[in-house]
């Protein structure tokens, strides 16, 4: 077999440019993802108080199921990068790593959906209000078919992206709000000769979203010419246990990692409504505007796993540590803006969604503006963290950064929180300085892996540390 000749290494500026032209779509992507859930929001306020909350309560574990799921299975991405640096265009190896990805996506949607069948018990545990309660499960009892949609469309969706598609996706989540406001509109309210079916119709408006979001995709890898010729639908019958087994082995430590990062903020806003309800209401509005700016060092985090896999399959050290360094200053220096908006802007960017002038929001304005304070180192290590670990993956290196997250987030993360939230005056202040410095150890510590790859053999291929 004749060696497989690789184009020179890009330089620094090279580099940048090809992460961002990665990074950007599917950044955007993220933040359309958002925007869809806000519609949703729209939508079904205008039912009411209740059916707002038992629909965030449902969304609250249904997201959190889905979110692990997609990102065990996401694990695929630096397969299929590594073998395209090792061999471009591999159409075997990524078409068989597609299969198992595919196979692994059905299986655990029934696992996702049966632990979605417990939200009745989770809201009995949790000492839910019985009408929320069941107004939230029977959201639920239709929510969940979803799930396989959404989890195969999580694949497909790195597909594309790692085969240097990814506006596809933008375009696509794009064109999912526009359906998912339809199917609200006309589910929710009986509009379009449907039915009127209130809270349960805009659960079948995800569903609908979910099954027009696979098709979409469906319909991009068949028409594209670069997409197609992989025939990821091929020899579907066939397995790949040793490729399946990998895919486990990368992607299991990576769902576990996001359960414990959503895990502590879950359990922090249980913090904040021990201290008052205007706190909670104040920690909700300042996180949701950290989690929107977080979704941009997301998907550069993600354009460095495929970047960083590419060349570690080229086996080229010099690329993987270009594509792993810029990728890192990408997204802390955009962190780094969001950081200094603020510390400058804060009552402008809590008016997004109150009026800081009326007298009733007066309280929660104070509070949220001083959340933002700490959110601004908050959101920078967030952002470091989140690129450093997209950095790992491309190295196929997760387990450690698995107990590196659980650590960070659970010991000096949530025991500050609640030691300086319950027991000190500082409040929800205090949690707030528990979130940050869970980031910042966890930034730390995946940073210093990150730059100790070499010394800890990370950025060997299995075949030469078995050498």
């Amino acid at each position: 077999m004749r060696p497989v000749a690789h184009p020179p290494t890009p330089g620094w500026q090279a580099e940048t440019r090809a992460t961002m032209l990665l990074a950007g779509p599917l950044a955007l992507a993220n933040l359309l993802q958002m925007l869809t859930y806000a519609v949703d929001v729209i939508f079904i306020a205008r039912l009411g108080a209740a059916e707002l909350a038992a629909s965030s309560l449902a969304v609250a574990v249904f997201g959190l199921v889905i979110w692990s799921l997609q990102s065990l299975t996401g694990a695929v991405a630096p397969i299929m990068a590594a073998e395209l640096g090792a061999r471009a265009p591999a159409l075997r190896p990524v078409r068989r790593a597609m299969r198992m990805a595919l196979w692994l996506s059905l299986l655990v949607s029934a696992l996702g959906m049966g632990l979605c069948l417990l939200t009745p018990a989770l809201m009995r545990v949790t000492g839910q209000d019985p009408r929320i309660a069941a107004l939230a499960s029977e959201y639920m009892s239709v929510l969940l078919w979803s799930a396989p949609a959404m989890i195969v469309a999580g694949v497909l969706r790195n597909f594309v992206a790692t085969l240097g598609r990814p506006v596809f996706a933008t375009v696509i989540t794009a064109i999912g709000i526009g359906v998912n406001a339809l199917g609200n509109y006309a589910f929710i309210f009986g509009n379009l000769g449907t039915p009127e079916l209130g809270l349960r119709g805009a659960a079948i408006a995800t569903f609908v979203t979910s099954i027009a979001i696979v098709a979409m995709y469906a319909a991009a890898i068949r028409f594209d010419p670069r997409l197609h010729r992989y025939r990821i639908m091929g020899f579907f019958w066939r397995p790949d246990w040793p490729r399946f087994a990998e895919i486990l082995r990368i992607g299991t430590p990576i769902a576990v990692t996001v359960v414990a990062e959503a895990g502590v903020f879950g359990a922090a806003a249980f913090l904040m409504g021990r201290i008052g309800g205007i706190e909670l209401a104040a920690h909700t509005l300042a996180l949701n505007l950290a989690a929107f700016a977080f979704q941009v060092p997301v998907g550069v985090g993600q354009a460095a796993t495929i970047r960083v896999g590419y060349f570690l399959g080229a086996r080229d050290p010099v690329g993987v540590t270009r594509a792993g360094w810029t990728a890192i200053v990408i997204g802390t220096g955009f962190m780094a803006l969001t950081a200094t908006a603020f510390l400058v802007m804060p009552r402008a960017l809590v008016g997004i969604y109150v009026d800081p002038a009326a007298p009733g929001n007066a309280a929660v304005v104070e509070i949220a503006t001083g959340f933002l304070a700490v959110a601004a180192a908050f959101a920078l290590f967030d952002g470091t963290q989140a690129v450093a670990a997209g950095a790992l993956r491309g190295l196929k290196d997760t387990r450690v950064p698995m107990w590196i997250a659980v650590f960070s987030y659970w010991v000096p993360g949530f025991g500050l929180a609640a030691g300086l939230g319950l027991a000190t005056p500082l409040g929800g202040m205090g949690v707030w300085i528990g979130l940050a410095t869970g980031l910042v150890f966890a930034a730390a510590l995946l940073l210093w892996r990150w730059h100790s790859r070499r010394a800890l053999a990370l950025a060997q291929t299995a075949r030469e540390r078995s050498a």
